[in-house]
């Protein structure tokens, strides 16, 4: 009997410190993981000042003049950090756009601009689907910015993607995919492979527990 204690203790801590382990190294994954994905996108955030139709409608009117512009003089962009860099260099520009834009429907809402790093939900564009986590991106808030917000993925280009086609345009996959890894690329592209959905949803549970921490 005394044997069997012994052996079932010994038992329950190897079972302990393999838990550990294997929670350990999921937890190592997903942070490489994530952090290769946020090091290759730049997105852009809006928020608009209220729910109302009217300020949810103006919330697009200034994403669409921003991005026209973004899209313009990032076009031979091949980097991340090259976005990064004309954002920053852009940012009064950008808000003098969104400003125009309030002017010009009848409000008169102060704009203001910040590029940093903020929490993302889960979102999909068309067949690429980004996990939660924290991305550098460009943010505008309109007025009180208590309103819905929208986001995209400025670089790679996938603002304009049409995500009721579910298709995402190739050039912007080829550049998704010369600044991602094999791994990466293939979590956030890969819908069908059950492997690759678990590693999804392993980074979806580590992610929205971090969140829920926060």
């Amino acid at each position: 009997m005394k044997n069997f204690i012994n052996f079932t203790k010994r038992f329950l801590i190897v079972v302990i410190l393999f838990s550990f382990f294997v929670f350990i190294s999921a937890i190592s994954y997903v942070n490489a993981v994530s952090e290769d994905i946020a090091s290759s996108v730049f997105r852009l955030h809006v928020i608009a000042n209220s729910d109302s139709d009217e300020d949810q409608s103006l919330k697009y009117k200034v994403r669409d003049s921003v991005l026209e512009y973004m899209n313009e003089i990032a076009k031979d962009c091949t980097s991340k950090e090259e976005v990064i860099t004309l954002a920053n260099e852009y940012q009064d520009e950008f808000k003098r756009i969104a400003k125009q834009v309030i002017q010009e429907n009848g409000y008169n809402y102060d704009v203001t601009i910040s590029i940093g790093n903020f929490e993302f939900p889960t979102k999909t564009y068309g067949d690429i689907s980004l996990p939660a986590g924290n991305y550098d991106a460009l943010r505008i808030e309109i007025g009180e910015a208590k309103g819905q917000n929208w986001w995209c993925v400025m670089f790679p280009p996938l603002c304009f993607v049409d995500v009721s086609s579910g298709v995402v345009p190739d050039e912007s996959k080829e550049i998704m995919q010369e600044n991602l890894g094999e791994e990466e690329y293939s979590i956030i592209s890969d819908n069908e492979s059950g492997d690759i959905q678990f590693k999804f949803s392993l980074i979806e549970f580590f992610k929205n527990i971090s969140f829920a921490k926060n």
